[in-house]
């Protein structure tokens, strides 16, 4: 007991202030976009729900208008909710996006992230550290993050040895938290209770974090899982270049084509113009949405299209289908039951970490575990401090977890 004692705190001490902030920052994320909609819905809702929306290949040639050459449109996807607008994805910058009114064809606003959440995730992710965690190099946030995640789950372990032989004969003792010995008590309880109340949340959240951090833990948390880890392969093919040479079209005469703009318009259209390049794309959502009409969202892309198949479990997983962009036929190219297993368990690896497997329930119960993770550090200096003190005093307690 002895040697899991000093391991518990001399371990905790030095790197119990990053373990704080990293599960304290990580918590803070978890309603992220529910609460950047709230504060931004005149960018990710629409301003009145109308009777049709405008079709897919106007909006897309308003969004086009207003970019730069050197920036295309990878992607529009459509939400469930008929309130909430169009997110259209760009090239560049990394994961840049737009929002339109499929109901009135004004776009709304462009994705960013709010300062509060975006300082958390770099404290979550990086403590902050400058570098350009994108590049290569060392990179002395990333692995502190890594190595203080590591130690976090050496003081949960020793922390259940410790606990375990006081709690066989009090289990309901060690699992009360009270303030009825006083504050000191209060603290120690909140430690010892609230590690147990917090310890199956956090250390999914430690375990699975880890696989962000490490290459090697990566390669053998997917080992023991018995997958094999391959880089990422979304299913989705690159746009053409054929795709990006083509003309916008003639945005003249396009009411005439609203109705059924797969028909009667061929390769070269009327009077002679190239089809728009997002000319099948409302066709291929119109034929997702009526094979799948429950799905959470549809993305229609060049060539491509996703379909996502739950709110919870791995909210990542989808259908992903091809389409030929002339005659806007549908391949189911990649269905999610036979997606690389790698695939699956990254999907699985995120909703576990995030807490979004169950949806909103799941996610309050990992606020909850995170916060509490991130007192068990304050708590433990609390209590060592107090015992350092009684020690200069003349006291010896016997100071327990």
């Amino acid at each position: 007991m002895k040697l899991f004692r000093k391991l518990h705190l001399w371990l905790s001490v030095p790197f119990g202030i990053f373990i704080t902030l990293i599960c304290f920052s990580g918590g803070m994320l978890i309603f992220e976009q529910e609460i950047t909609r709230a504060a931004k819905s005149d960018v990710y809702y629409v301003a009145s729900v109308g009777e049709t929306t405008i079709p897919m290949e106007e909006l897309m040639e308003t969004v086009k208008a207003t970019l730069p050459d050197s920036v295309s449109i990878t992607g529009v996807t459509v939400f469930s909710d008929p309130e909430r607008t169009y997110q259209v994805a760009l090239s560049k910058p990394r994961r840049a996006s737009l929002f339109i009114d499929q109901y009135s064809g004004e776009i709304t606003g462009r994705y960013e992230r709010l300062g509060f959440f975006s300082f958390m995730f770099k404290m979550h992710r990086w403590l902050l550290d400058s570098a350009n965690p994108h590049g290569d190099g060392l990179k002395i946030g990333k692995l502190l993050v890594g190595i203080s995640t590591i130690i976090f789950v050496i003081a949960l372990i020793t922390g259940i040895v410790l606990w375990w032989p006081r709690a066989r004969h009090n289990f309901k003792h060690s699992m009360s938290i009270s303030l009825s010995n006083g504050w000191k008590g209060f603290w120690k309880s909140l430690h010892v209770a609230g590690g147990m109340y917090a310890l199956i949340f956090v250390l999914a959240m430690a375990l699975t974090g880890l696989t962000y951090s490490f290459g090697w833990y990566r390669t053998a948390f997917y080992a023991v899982c018995g997958v094999e880890h391959t880089p990422r392969n979304f299913g989705q093919s690159t746009p053409t270049t054929e795709g990006k040479k083509e003309s916008r079209g003639n945005r003249g005469g396009r009411g005439e084509g609203r109705g059924n703009r797969g028909e009667g318009r061929g390769h070269g259209g009327r009077g002679g113009h190239k089809r728009s390049e997002f000319g099948r794309w409302q066709q291929v959502y119109d034929e997702l949405k009526a094979k799948n009409p429950d799905a959470p969202q549809i993305t229609v892309g060049p060539e491509t299209a996703s379909v996502t198949i739950g709110n919870y479990g791995n909210p990542r997983a989808a259908d992903r289908y091809e389409f030929n962009r002339r005659t806007g036929e549908l391949t189911l190219s990649a269905p999610y039951a036979s997606a690389v297993e790698a695939d699956k368990l990254r999907g699985w690896i995120y909703s576990i970490h995030t807490g979004s497997l169950g949806g909103f329930v799941t996610r309050l119960l990992w606020l909850l575990g995170s916060l509490l993770g991130a007192s068990l550090p304050l708590t433990g200096y609390y209590l060592w401090i107090k015992h350092m003190g009684k020690k200069k005093d003349g006291h010896h307690p016997h100071v327990r977890a």
